[in-house]
């Protein structure tokens, strides 16, 4: 998507996955809260869950196309690295032991 920035020029948003933040995680909600403050970031793709069944159902929850939706974090980089609209960051926010 692109944006119109203060200076009046337009600006792509940040394309970004996520890892971990399911549904009922709440650091995950915090962190696509802070993204949509100020536009400038799309969470496009995300490994949300190492449960097949909640990650999906996180995905539909939040507006994640389902294929674009992973299993983990190693196939969403290898897909989303083939595709030219890929993501260009990550977001991980996997419990505290975990990463």
């Amino acid at each position: 998507m692109v944006y119109a920035t203060a200076d009046g020029t337009s600006r792509q948003r940040l394309r970004v996955g996520m890892v971990g933040g399911g549904r009922n995680a709440f650091i995950g909600a915090v962190h696509r809260l802070a993204m949509r403050l100020d536009d400038q970031i799309a969470l496009v793709a995300g490994a949300l869950s190492s449960d097949p069944e909640n990650a999906a159902a996180s995905a539909v929850e939040i507006g994640i196309a389902p294929e674009r939706s992973y299993a983990d974090y190693h196939a969403m980089a290898k897909a989303e690295a083939a595709r030219p609209d890929g993501i260009e960051a990550v977001v991980i926010v996997t419990p505290n032991h975990l990463h």
